[in-house]
């Protein structure tokens, strides 16, 4: 029905914490506490330049990205 007195719900601020959004015993979270993926920046270092072009996606991102991409089956 059509109607004048329509709400637009996208002025709408609601804030959310994405720890709020995933349960503790979550597969995700478990992967966090078990591996250290410090040691990815020791293994790409050569790879990046510090001081020339635009800064580059975070490599640890980008391992992350793909493993869970693999884990839950998610195709791109």
């Amino acid at each position: 029905m059509l109607s004048k007195h329509v709400e637009d719900g996208r002025n709408q601020i609601e804030m959310v914490a994405l720890d709020q959004l995933v349960p503790e015993d979550h597969l995700v979270r478990k992967i966090e506490q078990a591996i250290d993926f410090e040691f990815i920046y020791d293994l790409v270092k050569d790879k990046y330049s510090l001081d020339n072009g635009r800064p580059s996606i975070d490599p640890v991102v980008l391992i992350k990205m793909v493993f869970i991409q693999y884990l839950f089956g998610i195709r791109s």
